[in-house]
């Protein structure tokens, strides 16, 4: 499969959205609305979930089911209040000592003008900052599309998984392609250069760990949340200062072998 195909394999109609992971991993799930300063964005869902009886502290992008909530949901474009509610609902998950789980899954930020009136750019940075910053576990997977800003505001965690079929990058090859060659037509070239698919995305240190898709979705969704307690009951083992430090070095350190190795053969 080329890298564009597994692009529009993320982008699918039928590929599961933030809620259907939900309903699948979480025996409980209890919805919060709100970012206490504009309103809510129904693109970003976020509230309490039990994952095998453990509560944490969930959020999803949701780009919606049916034409009438795609509309609704913005097709998971987030405005600003949508990465504030996410943040408020992480500030809560810190004060409680529940872990994070987000899952993400969007083409980026909506980018129409009333979001960057109301501070879009900023609602994306102030996320980054806390997150980095934030006492309690964070495991972060791109499930579908993970679209620039958007996608890296709820991407700011210890563990970053990817799916099989997921697509990660700072711009999708379509805009890509018109900069770079001023012709969309090239978005398959583009794919191959963004390095957006989660084989290459692994050795750069961009995810930890690809989830195979060899499975109907609906038991990857299960398996998912398996892993997921697993992975957050290991964190969880870990003495909070180490895991910040952890934090901090695994973002300092993307990319770095790469890096190197292109200025010794320069």
């Amino acid at each position: 499969m080329g890298d564009f195909d597994r692009v529009l394999a993320a982008r699918s109609a039928e590929r599961p959205t933030g809620l259907q992971f939900f309903s699948a991993m979480f025996s409980e799930f209890m919805e919060l609305h709100g970012d206490r300063r504009f309103g809510d964005d129904p693109a970003i869902v976020g509230g309490i979930g039990r994952l095998n009886g453990m509560a944490v502290t969930a959020i999803c992008t949701e780009k919606g089911r049916t034409t009438r909530d795609k509309v609704r949901r913005n097709f998971g474009s987030a405005h600003p209040e949508g990465y504030r509610k996410a943040l408020r609902l992480m500030k809560q998950a810190e004060k409680f000592g529940r872990p994070i789980i987000c899952l993400i899954d969007t083409s980026g930020a909506f980018c129409g003008l009333e979001a960057e009136e109301r501070g879009q750019g900023q609602a994306i940075a102030e996320n980054l900052l806390e997150m980095m910053t934030l006492r309690v576990p964070i495991v972060s997977v791109i499930t579908g599309e993970g679209g620039s800003g958007g996608a890296l505001a709820l991407a700011v965690a210890d563990t970053v998984w990817m799916l099989e079929n997921g697509a990660y990058s700072v711009i999708s090859p379509e805009g890509c392609a018109s900069i770079l060659w001023k012709n969309a037509a090239e978005k398959e070239t583009a794919a191959e250069h963004l390095a957006l698919t989660a084989e290459k995305l692994l050795p750069l240190g961009i995810i930890d760990r690809i989830i195979a898709e060899d499975e109907p979705m609906e038991q990857v969704m299960k398996k998912l949340g398996c892993l997921l307690y697993q992975e957050v009951e290991r964190l969880r083992s870990i003495n909070i200062d180490d895991l910040l430090e952890a934090r901090y070095q695994r973002f300092r350190s993307m990319g770095t072998d790469k890096i190197q190795k292109g200025t010794e053969e320069l």
